[in-house]
């Protein structure tokens, strides 16, 4: 397919979506693209930025669902609040209405600093659950990029790295968007199922790619995208 590029809303930044299944391996295709000259945002940070201590929207949450969400260091208690959304999608909506929109705004921020730094910036946005949805009805990316491992390379990881057991592994899968539901979404693939050097060298190649159309502050070109 075509990579083209055109004005956000916001800022004019060449945009890329990144996502991939947990323990796929995205956190090392983030770190490489922002090695090689990225702007990357990562949605995870800012959902915990946007409701720090002395946030209003760690007070929203606290108005919204009680003192006892607040630990006594005045930091959001997650596991109270775990406790009380878990389950509950009336009070999940209620949860995603204060943070969404704070992260929304936060990210529209980033973009104009990264393109005020430089006018030919690529912007990765870094979102696990960018095929859930949210993110993708909020900005037009030029690019989305997932990160692919087989389910069972991921257990292990997960086993391995993490000390989970099996179950727990797989009921975190679970928990997310399937594989193809992902993969339906995807320009470009990176298969990150073997060695850590084989997933750098797409990494690399997709970079040469995204620059040669992404320079003269969004100029488009025709690249070829890998899947």
């Amino acid at each position: 397919m075509y990579l083209t590029a055109r004005d956000v809303s916001i800022a004019s930044v060449y945009l890329i979506g990144l996502t991939g299944g947990i323990a796929s391996g995205k956190s090392v295709v983030a770190k490489r693209l922002a090695e090689l000259g990225a702007f990357h945002i990562d949605a995870d940070l800012l959902a915990r930025e946007v409701v720090a201590h002395g946030t209003t929207g760690l007070a929203a949450i606290e108005k919204a669902f009680g003192p006892t969400v607040i630990a006594e260091d005045g930091t959001l208690n997650r596991p109270a609040l775990g406790a009380i959304v878990f389950g509950d999608p009336a009070s999940l909506a209620v949860l995603n209405g204060i943070t969404h929109p704070a992260i929304h705004q936060r990210v529209k921020e980033l973009f104009v600093e990264a393109q005020e730094a430089n006018p030919d910036v690529v912007v990765v946005y870094d979102v696990p659950l960018l095929a859930e949805g949210g993110a993708r009805r909020e900005f037009v990316f030029d690019l989305i990029v997932v990160v692919d491992a087989a389910i069972e390379t991921r257990i292990a990881r997960m086993v391995e790295v993490r000390g989970l057991t099996r179950q727990e592994a797989l009921h975190r899968i679970n928990s997310q968007a399937t594989d193809a539901a992902r993969l339906a979404i995807a320009d470009v693939v990176i298969d990150n199922n073997g060695t850590v050097d084989d997933t750098l060298s797409q990494v690399d190649a997709l970079w040469q790619r995204v620059t040669s159309v992404a320079g003269s502050n969004g100029e488009a070109a025709d690249a070829g995208a890998a899947r």
